[in-house]
C-alpha cells in the first residue's frame, strides 16, 4: 500500500483545492462543476478508503498531513453528502482516523474532533436553539419530525409546479420558469438516489414544456439512468420510457447493459436470460416505435458484428418472445400497427410472423408455412432486384420469429407423402441466408434426400446410433460443406431424435457421438435448452421428450 500513497496524497491535494473553490463561491457554475465531478469524487472516496484501512491513525496522519482539512470540507459540502454512497465512504474514512486507545491528549482531541465530524453527518437537523424547538412544536412538530415534514412538503411543492406545467401544455402563465426546471434537474442530480426525492425525478422525467430544446441536464438523464441499470431507484414504466425517449445516450446505455448480462447468462439458460430481459424493462419500454427500433437497430449490429453468433440470436428471439407479450397485454392503450416497429418489410410478412404457432392447432400448420415461405420468397426477390437492404432483411425478420424454422423441420419429419420444396426452402434460408438461389437449390436437394433416409429408416425398423450418424455424414458433393450446412443438418438429426418416440432410445448414444468438440456440444446444448423453452412457451412436447432432452441438458452442461 505504500506504494500507493503519493498517489493518494496528490489526489488528496487535488480534492482539496477543488473542495476551496466550491466552498468560496456557490454559483451557477461551481454547481454544475461539482455536479459533474460527483460519480468521481465517490471513487477517489472509495480508493482512499481502501488504502486508509490498512493502516493505524498514526500513520495515515504522516502520510496524508492533509486529510483531516480535506474530511472536514467534503462534511460541508450538501453535494458530496447526499450522493449515493459517498456519504458512507466519508464516514469509514473518518473511523479510520479515530485511535481506538489514545496516547495523549493530541490523540484524544483528535478523536473528540472526527466523533464531532460524524455527529455532524449523522445529524439531519441541529436544534442548538432553544427558540427553534418551542417554534416547531408551536406548529404542531415534534423537534424529531421537523426536518422529515419540511422535506415532504418541499417534494410535493415542487411536483405540483412541475404538474401544473404538464397541465398548462403551452399556456404562458405556467408558474416554473425554464430556467427554474433546468436548475432543479441540475440540483437533483447528486439526489436521485434518495427515496425521499423519488416524486420529484418522475415529476421531472415526465415534465413537458414548450422549449423548443431539452431542458433538462443530460447529467440528469445520465444519473437517473445508472441509478435504474444498478436497481437503486425503481420508477415506473412511464417514467422510464420518457427518460429513453428524451435521451437516447441513456436508451443505447441500458440495452448494452442488458447485452452484457444476456451474454454472461448464456451458459445458464434461456429462462436465465428471459428473466433478465424483463428485468431490463426493455420489452415494455419497446411498445413505443421509437424505443423498439433503437433496441432493433442494436440487436441487428450485434448479429452482424458477430456473424450471427447462436447466443446473439437466442437472445433476440427471447426479446421478441417478451416484447409480443408486452404488447398484446398493453391493448388498454392505442396499438401501433406492425408496420411501425418493422418499417422495412412487407405488412403480410409480418402479420404472418408475429402469429406464434401456439395460435395454430398443431394439425393444421402446413398452410401457414407454405403461405409463409411464398411471402418470404416474394419479399427475397423484391430486395435482391430493389432493395438496399438484400436479403438480410428477410431473414433478421425471421430471425425474430425463429420457432417458424423449428416447425418447419417438425412439419417436414411428420410428412407422409412428397416432401413440401417450400419448407425445405425456409430451413435452406434460415440457416444460410447468404446463398444464392442455385446454391440454395442444392442445399434443398441435399436436405431432401437426408430426409428421405431419416424416414426410411423410421418405417423400416428398430433405430441404431450408428445408422443415424451414417445419415449425418453423407456427402452427396465433392466440394467442402459450409459449417452452417452441418448445423442445419445436425439440428435435423436432434430435432428427429426427439420428435419420434422411437429416437428417444438412441438419443443419448447418438447425441454422445455428435458432440466430438466444445463447439458442437455448446449447439447441442443451445439446441436443448431453446426445445425445453419452446415447449414451455407453446405448451407442446412429445412423449417423455421433457425428462430425455432436460437429463441430457444437465449432463452436457457438466461437461464444459
Amino acid at each position: 500500500m505504500a506504494q500507493n500513497s503519493p498517489g493518494f496524497a496528490s489526489d488528496c491535494q487535488f480534492w482539496l483545492q477543488k473542495l476551496s473553490v466550491w466552498e468560496q463561491a456557490s454559483t451557477l457554475e461551481t454547481q454544475q462543476d461539482t455536479c459533474l465531478h460527483l460519480s468521481q469524487f465517490q471513487e477517489f472516496l472509495r480508493q482512499l478508503y481502501e488504502a486508509l484501512k490498512e493502516m493505524d491513525s498514526d500513520t495515515i496522519m504522516e502520510r496524508f498531513p492533509t486529510i483531516g482539512q480535506l474530511l472536514a470540507k467534503i462534511c460541508c459540502n450538501p453535494f458530496m453528502l447526499a450522493y449515493d454512497e459517498s456519504q458512507k465512504f466519508l464516514m469509514w474514512c473518518l473511523c479510520c482516523l479515530i485511535k481506538k486507545e489514545p496516547q495523549n491528549s493530541g490523540e484524544s482531541e483528535r478523536n473528540f474532533w472526527v466523533r464531532g465530524l460524524l455527529c455532524r453527518i449523522l445529524s439531519a437537523f441541529r436544534f442548538e436553539v432553544k427558540e427553534v424547538d418551542l417554534f416547531t412544536q408551536a406548529l404542531g412538530y415534534e423537534p424529531v419530525d421537523y426536518c422529515p415534514g419540511l422535506l415532504k412538503n418541499m417534494v410535493l411543492s415542487l411536483v405540483s409546479e412541475l404538474r401544473e406545467n404538464h397541465l398548462n401544455g403551452f399556456n404562458t402563465q405556467s408558474r416554473m420558469a425554464p430556467e427554474r426546471v433546468a436548475s432543479l434537474s441540475r440540483i437533483c442530480i447528486p439526489l436521485v438516489t434518495l427515496p425521499d426525492f423519488k416524486p420529484v425525478v418522475e415529476a421531472l422525467l415526465t415534465y413537458h414544456g414548450h422549449e423548443p430544446q431539452e431542458v433538462l441536464w443530460p447529467e440528469f438523464f445520465e444519473a437517473v439512468n445508472e441509478a435504474c441499470l444498478l436497481k437503486k431507484i425503481i420508477l415506473p414504466i412511464s417514467s422510464v420510457i420518457s427518460l429513453w425517449l428524451r435521451h437516447l445516450p441513456s436508451l443505447e446505455k441500458a440495452t448494452l447493459h442488458l447485452f452484457e448480462k444476456l451474454i454472461s447468462s448464456d451458459r445458464n439458460g434461456l429462462r436465465k436470460m428471459e428473466h433478465s430481459i424483463r428485468d431490463s424493462l426493455l420489452p415494455q419500454a419497446a411498445c413505443h416505435p421509437a424505443i423498439f427500433r433503437t433496441v432493433d437497430e442494436m440487436f441487428r449490429c450485434a448479429l452482424l458484428e458477430t456473424d450471427g453468433a447462436p447466443e446473439v440470436l437466442a437472445a433476440l428471439q427471447v426479446f421478441t418472445w417478451c416484447f409480443v407479450e408486452a404488447l398484446e397485454k398493453g391493448n388498454k392503450q392505442p396499438k401501433f400497427t406492425l408496420k411501425t416497429y418493422f418499417p422495412y418489410a412487407s405488412p403480410s410478412l409480418t402479420t404472418v410472423l408475429s402469429q406464434y404457432p401456439k395460435a395454430i392447432p398443431q394439425g393444421h400448420r402446413l398452410q401457414p408455412l407454405l403461405y409463409l415461405a411464398k411471402l418470404l420468397r416474394e419479399a427475397l426477390e423484391d430486395q435482391i432486384h430493389g432493395s438496399r437492404e438484400g436479403p438480410f432483411e428477410s431473414w433478421f425478420l425471421l430471425a425474430h420469429f425463429g420457432g417458424w424454422a423449428d416447425l418447419a423441420a417438425e412439419q417436414l419429419l411428420s410428412s407422409e407423402a412428397e416432401l413440401p420444396a417450400a419448407l425445405l426452402w425456409i430451413l435452406a434460408f434460415y440457416y444460410s441466408p447468404q446463398d444464392g438461389s442455385q446454391q440454395r437449390e442444392q442445399t434443398m436437394v441435399e436436405l431432401k434426400g437426408i430426409l428421405s433416409h431419416l424416414l426410411l429408416l423410421l418405417r423400416r425398423g428398430p433405430l441404431s446410433a450408428w445408422e443415424l450418424q451414417a445419415v449425418a455424414s453423407e456427402r452427396p458433393r465433392t466440394d467442402p460443406r459450409p459449417p452452417a450446412y452441418d448445423q442445419l443438418v445436425r439440428r435435423l438429426l436432434l430435432t428427429f431424435l426427439f420428435w419420434a418416440p422411437e429416437g428417444h432410445m438412441i438419443a443419448k448414444e447418438t447425441i454422445t457421438h455428435m458432440a466430438r468438440t466444445d463447439e458442437i456440444t455448446r449447439e447441442i446444448i443451445g439446441f436443448l435448452d431453446q426445445t425445453l423453452y419452446r415447449w414451455d412457451r407453446l405448451c407442446i412436447e412429445g412423449p417423455g421428450s421433457r425428462q430425455l432432452a432436460t437429463e441430457l441438458l444437465q449432463e452436457l452442461r457438466a461437461q464444459v
